[in-house]
This record gives structure tokens, sequence and C-alpha cells, in this order.
């Protein structure tokens, strides 16, 4: 656990996330041989929350919420979505279509990985810029979803990626290395960054709001995969072809709710929840044409 009269130069030199957690701070380098509290009380950062936030990531240790100043968060949490938006995830598209050239071009999968990709990063958008007008409360349970989106893609490659058979490069090039490690980090620390709006930000802006709150949690479980039904990958294929509840419902002679019940079912066993991905599934499963041509 870190203190205030630690040196933060070694934080900083110790810690892999350190140097990303004093940027979203807006903390300068250059910090010399002085504590933590020096250089926050120097350049404006409220001290207990800068070290509830390291300590948090780094330690997984719950602060105390009461000495949480939820202004000096919320700028944290903001300058986090510009990172986000404007670094990280279109400098990860590059790299994921630098990883994709090499692919085999007979697919369609190559292209429905990036097309997943750009519906998580439309969505992650989305969600940043009602966390930024200051609706934490009403999204707390997206952070997980779009968390898992990104799992969803960075699997969707390990699953299902198609090696190119005329490439000299070997059956798993630098840049899908490359891409793989890009696609570890920032989803962790996306998650990192969910579970501190879930549980600091938003317990603390509920007892500053009303003092006798108590934070309520909530578990997901991981359910085990279960194989879909033939009705099931009936729908499956017409939700590929593209066609709508209603037309679905038409071809297969069911109701349009039970097209939606089929859908939440698909997505829950195989969880998978963009479109692009269910294509992706659907065609390496021989539900639908592989080839490219059409």
């Amino acid at each position: 656990m870190y203190n205030a009269n630690d040196k933060i130069c070694d934080l900083m030199s110790q810690e892999e996330d350190a140097i990303q957690i004093i940027s979203r701070f807006g903390l300068a380098m250059g910090v010399g041989e002085q504590t933590i509290a020096h250089v926050c009380e120097a350049q404006g950062v409220h001290t207990p929350t800068f070290l509830a936030v390291v300590n948090y990531k780094i330690f997984k240790q719950r602060p105390q919420l009461t000495d949480i100043d939820i202004p000096t968060l919320q700028r944290y949490l903001q300058n986090a979505h510009t990172y986000f938006l404007d670094f990280r995830l279109p400098l990860l598209r590059r790299s994921l279509i630098e990883a994709i050239i090499p692919a085999d071009p007979t697919t369609k999968i190559p292209g429905l990985i990036l097309r997943c990709y750009d519906e998580f990063v439309d969505e992650i958008r989305t969600h940043i810029e009602h966390e930024n007008e200051g609706l934490f409360e009403e999204h707390a349970h997206d952070d997980r979803r779009i968390t898992d989106k990104l799992t969803e893609i960075k699997n969707l490659i390990i699953k299902y990626y198609p090696t190119n058979p005329t490439s000299t490069e070997g059956t798993v090039t630098y840049t899908v290395i490359s891409v793989m490690s890009d696609l570890w980090h920032t989803e962790h620390d996306f998650a990192d960054h969910c579970a501190i709006e879930d549980d600091i930000l938003r317990p603390a802006l509920a007892i500053s709001q009303n003092p006798g709150a108590r934070k309520q949690t909530t578990g997901r479980k991981q359910k085990d995969r279960e194989e879909l039904s033939e009705r099931e990958k009936d729908v499956l294929i017409q939700i590929v072809k593209g066609l709508s509840y209603k037309e679905i419902a038409e071809v297969l002679n069911i109701s349009a709710h039970t097209v939606i019940s089929h859908r939440k079912h698909i997505t829950r066993k195989l969880n998978i929840h963009s479109s692009a991905g269910l294509t992706i599934y659907a065609i390496v499963n021989r539900l639908v044409d592989l080839t490219s041509r059409g």
C-alpha cells in the first residue's frame, strides 16, 4: 500500500500503471525526490483521492469512500475517457487493420472482425458521452457489457482468425501478436476504469447524496456454454442474412416475440453480442457460406 509520504518517483518506477494514473490526474513528470503528498498538493490534486485510485488499481484495496473528493475523481475519469477515445481506440484500430492485411482474402472474417470492433467503438463512445454528461448512476450496468464486447473481439481473433495459406510470415504474424497484446492491455485498462466507477465513484456519490446509503452489489455468474438448438440455428442464419425480426418470424412461421427470445438465448449461449460476431460464428460453423463471393 502506498501512502502520502512515499516518494512519487518510486511509485512511478515500480508500478506499471502508475504513469498512466498520474497522467489522468493531470500530474506532471520531473518530480525529483518529492513525496506523493507534496506533488499532489503543489499541483492541486486531492491526495487521498489520488491514493485511493493508486491503491485500488494496484492492490484492489477499497478506499474509505468518505475520503473521496468527487470532482477530483470525475476529472480523472474524464481524462481517461479522452485517452480511450482520442488515442487508445484509434491506435488499436490501426493495429487491427495491419494485423488483418495478411489474413486469408477469400473469407469475410477479417472485415467482420473490423466491423465488430467499430461497433464496439460506437457503443463505448455513446457510453462515455453519457458519463461525461454526469449520468454515471443511470449507466451503472453498461460498463461490464462493454468490457465483455472487447473480450469478444479478442476471442473472435483467437478462435476464427483465418491464416493466409500463401503467407510467408508464419501462422501467427508479429502484427497479430502485437494487436492481441494491445487488446489485452485495453481490456484490462477499461475493466479497471469501469471498476473505479462502480466501486468508488458511484458509492461515493450515493454517500454524498445520502450519508446513510449503502452500496448494493450485483454479481455476475459465469454460465456454462450451451449448444444452440436447431431452431436457434435457424434464427441465427436469418439474422446473419440481415432479416428483421418480423421478416424472420414470417420465414420461420413463428412470432416476432419468439424470434427476440431466441436471439437473447443465442447471445447468452455464445457470449457474442454483435451482429458481426454472430456472422463470424455462423461462417466458421458452416451455417452460412464461408466464401466471400456473392
